[in-house]
């Protein structure tokens, strides 16, 4: 079912060159505003049964556009399909403290790359004194339900690794996490504070502050096998700050969103927002330019995985899926049978008006 409000309807009523954004927040917020509107231009589409005729606007393929990250999404899980080994993974989360919050904002890019490097430091040290070397696959997330800064890193982690003599060890706990969760946060603390300290962006009193907290790390109960993380990894890949179906209402002062208060036993709650509140905080949520947030370690890396990997899944006889075959045509939305074939492409300025004029054109976006 189609959302009847989405996040490009609130930030179309904000004065978005009026707001404190940066040159990349705003460049990106415009972006979504446009996301298939004739101001991208489209193309028109004849479908070779039926012979309707439809128009389509072009994505902004913004990673933060609602709208764009379902086909990439799925692409994402079919290629890890390709990489999953016979073991139990686990799910953790590793979640940077409030205090960081400010400095988030000001230096995403360090903030969030400390964040993946000081993980993978801290699970490879652990991994190690199992005598094993792991791997990982991390997802950066940046936000709470209501939208506030929350950075967090969830991780698939499998349960077990590749031992000193290039053998596979698995199956070493299945019930629970392989480590500590109270010793993982605590090397995860000490090890992100070291290096915030050499890029010299604290003083000692907000240093002293962050060993003062509990940082959190959470480990979830273990997949059943690899095709759950397949499935749970569909969840959480390619997410943007908020879902355009979680958007309830939009007047022409304020938006109302629903969020799960974790506070209150996951309750779903509403939340009204100022149209410039709203777009401040999505603002938050937009990563710097090239920054890669999903990212992968260990024997799931791309070194591993170009050699290494596929040798230990021969070892272990493992079948890989073959790789799905791409789409090539859409199907036509009237007669359900019939593919789409382009005909035209246009431009910014939207189709030509012969076909407007000639032809009962259906919007499809």
């Amino acid at each position: 079912m189609q959302p009847h409000w989405e996040v490009a309807d609130v930030l179309g009523k904000v004065d978005l060159s009026h707001q404190n954004f940066t040159v990349h927040q705003e460049k990106t917020l415009r972006a979504l505003t446009l996301c298939r509107t004739a101001a991208l231009g489209g193309h028109v589409d004849a479908c070779d049964s039926c012979g309707n005729i439809s128009i389509s606007y072009n994505s902004c393929r913004n990673r933060h556009c609602p709208k764009c990250q379902g086909h990439k999404r799925e692409e994402w899980i079919q290629a890890r399909e390709q990489d999953l080994l016979p073991c139990s993974y686990y799910h953790l989360v590793f979640t940077l403290p409030d205090t960081l919050n400010g400095l988030a904002i000001s230096h995403p890019h360090i903030i969030y790359r400390l964040l993946f490097e000081t993980t993978w430091s801290t699970l490879s040290q652990f991994g190690k004194t199992k005598g094993l070397q792991s791997g990982m696959i991390s997802i950066l997330h940046t936000w709470g339900q209501n939208l506030s800064l929350h950075p967090h890193l969830h991780c698939i982690v499998p349960g077990g690794g590749i031992d000193e003599n290039g053998k596979w060890r698995g199956k070493i706990k299945a019930d629970k996490y392989m480590f500590s969760v109270l010793a993982l946060s605590k090397v995860f603390r000490a090890k992100y504070v070291a290096l915030l300290r050499k890029e010299k962006l604290t003083n000692s009193a907000i240093n002293q502050s962050l060993f003062e907290k509990n940082w959190v790390v959470y480990a979830k109960r273990p997949f059943g096998g690899p095709k759950q993380v397949i499935e749970y990894l569909g969840r959480y890949t390619h997410k943007v700050a908020i879902s355009n179906h979680r958007i309830k209402s939009v007047s022409h002062q304020e938006v109302t969103i629903n969020y799960k208060d974790y506070k209150d036993g996951s309750k779903t709650k509403e939340l009204k927002l100022k149209h410039e509140e709203f777009a401040r905080r999505f603002s938050l949520h937009i990563l710097p330019r090239r920054f890669v947030r999903i990212r992968h370690y260990g024997i799931l890396s791309s070194r591993w995985k170009r050699g290494k990997l596929q040798q230990l899944q021969d070892t272990l006889k493992i079948t890989r899926p073959e790789k799905a075959a791409k789409m090539q045509n859409l199907k036509c939305r009237c007669c359900h049978e019939g593919n789409l074939v382009t005909i035209l492409i246009f431009g910014k300025r939207g189709p030509p008006k012969d076909y407007l004029l000639d032809h009962k054109l259906v919007p499809v976006n």
